[in-house]
């Protein structure tokens, strides 16, 4: 059921501001795709529309309550006969069952495996019923770039992107990615990640910083899911460069595959007592407020998230040049970037921008203009204009 609020524009015409029923599908960790999906959902919610998160978990960004976001578990039941408990199937009932009691507008997935293929099988379901849903696909990165260039799954990505209503790409790169390596026929429309600027725009809580740099230390961050695509090593090593020309400490929040080799690193490296591993961490608003520099070395972001959270919290950045972290870090302005696996070049950029007081403010100062770009009220509106297109069709 769609409420509608009369608007008058400036020449006296009568519209209409619809408040929309909107499913939202998305994974529910720490990765960029669950992080941008359940913000998205909640400043929509904010706006006055209702938001069903749909998954197998609460996501972790979906704190406090709303009266206008419903969460909607996905069951997966085990047997004996599955070695494999099939979630795909389970997902797609759960949307069916979802669209039909709470009479949604549209459903908009996020990350094509296996949402995409999801809703197209829970589309087809509803249409025997006359019911017609609209589908929003929106890309992320290694649904596109790993797992979907896997020969296992690639025909059905392909085949589920093309039948989604309308199809979205965080970054212009994740975008020319998918049309050089899958056969899309649609439009894919940018519209890039966001971020809360006055949500991560804090004071630095100096006992905070005191405890971790009590000698007034720079401080540097890496935040990840520690995949080997994050570069950890190089994280580390970089970091061991610029402790030997400038007193400072390292940061590492997140959890995942390579942590054990990262500190067995620090250990061989013997930089454990300037280093600190603080495991995942979901308020991270008090973290990038002490931040000088955050450090993304990745193989390849779709966009860079993590960066331009740091950047609002006024953190300068270093990183690699893969992927659309370009489009985000303004070179030599907010932060450098150089060639992946270029080690010196980073190191010597993070000392560049750390070594001097008034430097170091103007890079932070820089960092902070640049992340209003990408500010939630400048992008969310951009997801309520598609919607209202895709409905209207």
């Amino acid at each position: 059921m769609v409420v509608c609020t009369p608007i008058k524009k400036a020449l006296g015409e009568l519209r209409y501001l619809c408040n929309m029923n909107i499913g939202i599908v998305c994974y529910p960790t720490f990765g960029g795709s669950g992080v941008l999906a359940t913000e998205l959902g909640k400043a929509l919610a904010d706006k006055g529309h209702n938001i069903h998160f749909i998954t197998y978990q609460q996501p972790v960004r979906l704190t406090g309550f709303s009266t206008n976001i419903f969460y909607h578990e996905v069951r997966v039941p085990t047997y004996p006969l599955f070695d494999y408990p099939p979630y795909e199937s389970a997902l797609a009932s759960a949307m069916v069952d979802v669209i039909r009691n709470n009479h949604l507008d549209l459903l908009h997935v996020h990350y094509a495996i296996p949402h995409a293929a999801a809703a197209y099988m829970a589309r087809q379901i509803l249409k025997e019923e006359g019911i017609l849903i609209p589908v929003i696909t929106t890309l992320h990165g290694t649904d596109i770039t790993l797992v979907g260039r896997d020969k296992t799954y690639a025909p059905v990505v392909a085949f589920s992107i093309n039948q989604s209503d309308a199809i979205t790409a965080v970054s212009h790169n994740l975008r020319e990615v998918t049309y050089a390596n899958f056969p899309i026929t649609r439009e894919i429309e940018v519209i890039h990640n966001f971020v809360d600027v006055a949500r991560f725009s804090r004071k630095p809580i100096d006992a905070f910083r005191k405890v971790i740099a009590p000698n007034g230390e720079r401080i540097l961050l890496h935040a990840s899911n520690f995949r080997k695509v994050k570069r950890v090593q190089d994280v580390i090593h970089i970091f061991r460069k610029v402790n030997g020309t400038l007193p400072s400490k390292l940061l590492l929040v997140g959890d995942g595959p390579e942590r054990h080799m990262a500190e067995e690193l620090c250990r061989e490296l013997q930089i454990c007592e300037d280093v600190r591993f603080l495991g995942k961490q979901q308020d991270m608003e008090d973290i990038f407020a002490v931040t000088d520099l955050f450090l993304l070395p990745s193989e390849y972001e779709s966009f860079g998230l993590a960066a331009l959270e740091a950047m609002a919290g006024g953190a300068a950045v270093v990183s690699s040049n893969a992927g659309g972290l370009p489009e985000v870090i303004e070179q030599g302005i907010c932060g450098y970037m150089a060639n992946v696996g270029d080690i010196d070049a980073m190191a010597a950029f993070a000392i560049d921008v750390l070594q001097e007081d008034e430097r170091l403010k103007s890079f932070r100062e820089a960092a902070r203009k640049q992340a209003e770009k990408f500010d939630i009220h400048n992008i969310v509106p951009l997801y309520e204009q598609l919607y209202e297109r895709i409905k209207q069709r």
